[in-house]
């Protein structure tokens, strides 16, 4: 894995990078494991824009993947690594020994022939899944569960991994990249390793037709806008707008809206700003 600098043979290609996508062994997707992914251009069920500046892009179809690891105990074989086009991670593509095919997210020096396994008793070798309470401590770990059988949650894009810090009773304490410190309660799934293609972050998109491709449209400033359009449009000249930053309908931008609830924070020991406790 690595980062391929293309020569600056044009405006376009003079600050952009790809990825050198060496791990990928197969280019083709597995057939039964793909599912059609509708467009919606940021729009709910009613045909309302809910999310704006989405719409374009190429078309994809999703990729199965099994977040629940629920086939227990039998073994299986990794024979491909994949692209996805839906994330940032790659896929491995598992055979199980019974002929069933499956994807997961591929682990960092998981490699074609190496076999895996899930289910309480697993070996800590990476690409396997097993309960937190039976991982040793200090070990990196993704695709964290937050709840028994609801499938990975935690730690799922390209180079992201958690550590497993302390054990206490029926919990298990893992800390997080961002720096958060939260408690998992031990029979939650979890894979061994960290996910792999951590490279991706290091990727230059170089230009605005490539951030097209991936169904992003412009965003434009409000204080560009007419007064009609934006409370910051609007005014003689180039204004800064006069007031803090808002959305089209006056709301304030970077105001927090979540409402925080006990249940959803008490097993949070320190946030993932500031290093604030929430106990």
């Amino acid at each position: 894995m690595g980062i391929r600098q293309l020569r600056p043979t044009s405006a376009g290609t003079r600050l952009r990078s790809v990825p050198d996508f060496v791990e990928i062994t197969k280019l083709e997707p597995e057939r039964s494991l793909l599912e059609p992914l509708h467009q919606k251009g940021g729009r709910n069920n009613q045909g309302h824009v809910t999310v704006r500046y989405r719409g374009g892009g190429h078309k994809r179809r999703y990729r199965v993947i099994d977040f629940r690891r629920d086939k227990l105990n039998i073994p299986a074989r990794v024979t491909a690594i994949e692209y996805d086009p839906n994330r940032t991670a790659r896929l491995a593509l598992l055979t199980y020994a019974d002929g069933e095919k499956r994807y997961i997210l591929h682990a960092k020096d998981l490699r074609v022939g190496d076999a895996v396994v899930a289910g309480p008793g697993s070996d800590i070798r990476t690409g396997n899944a097993l309960p937190l309470a039976e991982v040793p401590l200090g070990t990196s770990v993704h695709c964290v569960e937050l709840k028994r059988g609801r499938g990975a949650q935690l730690c799922r894009s390209a180079g992201a991994s958690a550590q497993v810090v302390a054990k206490e009773g029926v919990y298990v304490t893992i800390k997080l990249r961002s720096g958060e410190v939260r408690m998992v309660r031990g029979e939650c799934l979890a894979t061994v390793g960290e996910v792999g293609n951590a490279d991706h972050e290091l990727v230059r998109v170089g230009k605005a037709g490539r951030t097209r491709w991936r169904g992003r449209r412009p965003r434009v400033r409000g204080v560009a806008k007419n007064p009609v359009d934006h409370p910051l449009g609007g005014g003689e000249g180039k204004s800064s707008g006069g007031r803090p930053a808002c959305s089209p309908w006056g709301k304030p931008e970077g105001k927090k809206t979540r409402h925080h609830k006990k249940a959803s924070t008490k097993l949070i020991i320190r946030g993932r700003r500031r290093g604030k406790a929430t106990q």
